[in-house]
């Protein structure tokens, strides 16, 4: 499928069909209007019995139009998805999918999917049984041939007292992840499977107090990036998370909560022996009180917040490496480092990314700029991937979904 080259304005079609997830449609619509781009809802009639016509109507600023029998005179059960740079079918019914593997085109959605050339991304909505029905697996299968882009749904609550996977993924989530496709559908390419791919994201918090602590700015977003590429191209992945911003979390993928360096190191090393791929993309404390008051401390000139004294925490990345060295893992994973630079009169960003992956012997690390609103708590990012074997890819300046893929890209590669 054709990939968009201008990403500023693009003819986005956005397909609902008739779940209870079509509540959040709206938000999803909203998601790319508010980034400028033209949208075209598309529901199914059944999704109209959840959602009203006006409410699509009124946030897309476009007709609305479920049968082929309207506006027959401009032909435009064709010339909707003729004209698509991106279509997102959102919340997609195992009843949707299945006349979608068939070829259907019995109303305006499944018509327009019919003549699509562009990027086509499923954000599947459905109670776990569907999901894993062997009719719903062979329909996701042959889709994805087809080159459509069946996301991964996220595991949680569904209608009713049910939990499980088949969870429509949260709009922010949708919408970040078909804008990567609209450019780069290949970042969905299903090359990770059976591999596990563990992760560390977010920062951080090492106590002073019960109530106070020493951090960083780090959100979390490009470690849950990461994740969610890993899990949309087949990998299981485990991510060990500290302070991040309220993430949704990455479908499919087991988050284990930590909060200080100590906490995540133990975490790393008890999951780490079974992983292939290790990405250590948080930002750690690199040093911690050395002891941690137990009441809440005053403020005052006395006050034993005015000398603090910081004793060095665990080289977590370095650990790592160690025990990969020392035959510790039952495999030998390729091991991911991450360097948030600024630079100083002694050295430029990646000059400081260049000796970091020689002293920690790491087999990639992905070097990038910080501080001044770059990097850290922002949705965008850009740096270098350097590996082992001396190689050094540029990523320019995007989303952290497509930094995050780049950075798989150069994994896979090195693993091959």
């Amino acid at each position: 499928m054709a990939a968009a080259t201008n990403v500023d304005s693009l003819k986005v079609v956005v397909g609902v069909a008739g779940g209870i997830a079509a509540f959040k449609a709206p938000s999803v619509v909203r998601q790319f209007t508010e980034q400028g781009h033209s949208v075209t809802v598309v529901p199914t009639e059944s999704a109209l019995r959840f959602v009203g016509e006006t409410t699509f109507a009124a946030l897309s600023g476009n007709v609305i139009t479920t049968t082929v029998f309207e506006g027959v005179d401009e032909v435009r059960h064709v010339r909707v998805g003729q004209e698509a740079d991106l279509i997102v079918i959102a919340p997609a019914t195992a009843d949707l999918m299945a006349r979608m593997a068939m070829g259907r085109a019995d109303d305006m959605l499944t018509a327009t999917l019919l003549v699509a050339t562009c990027p086509v991304v499923v954000a599947p909505a459905m109670h776990t049984e569907m999901w894993h029905h062997p009719a719903t697996v062979a329909n996701v299968q042959t889709l994805r041939q087809r080159g459509i882009i069946v996301l991964e749904p996220a595991h949680g609550r569904l209608t009713g007292k049910d939990t499980g996977p088949g969870r429509m993924l949260e709009p922010e989530q949708i919408a970040s992840l078909a804008m990567l496709a609209a450019t780069k559908p290949r970042a969905f390419t299903r090359d990770l499977e059976e591999l596990h791919v563990l992760i560390s994201a977010g920062g951080t918090r090492e106590p002073l107090d019960p109530v106070r602590f020493i951090g960083n700015r780090s959100s979390g977003r490009q470690g849950f990036a990461l994740a969610e590429i890993a899990a949309q191209r087949g990998a299981k992945v485990t991510v060990v998370a500290g302070s991040v911003d309220s993430l949704p979390t990455p479908a499919g993928a087991t988050v284990i909560s930590v909060e200080t360096t100590r906490e995540m190191e133990a975490a790393m090393n008890e999951v780490a022996p079974t992983a292939d791929v290790i990405i250590m993309s948080a930002a750690v404390a690199d040093y911690r009180p050395e002891t941690v008051i137990t009441s809440k401390a005053k403020k005052g000139s006395d006050s034993e917040l005015t000398t603090i004294k910081l004793v060095e925490n665990p080289d977590i990345l370095a650990g790592l490496v160690q025990s990969r060295t020392a035959g510790v893992f039952e495999k030998q994973p390729t091991i991911v480092g991450f360097a948030a630079e600024t630079g100083d009169e002694n050295g430029t960003p990646l000059e400081y990314g260049r000796a970091k992956l020689a002293r920690k012997g790491c087999d990639v690390l992905l070097c990038n700029v910080v501080g001044d609103g770059k990097a850290f708590g922002t949705t965008d990012n850009a740096g270098w991937i350097l590996d082992k074997n001396g190689g050094e890819t540029e990523v320019e300046f995007g989303s952290k979904f497509a930094l995050a893929a780049a950075l798989l890209d150069s994994v896979r590669q090195l693993r091959n």
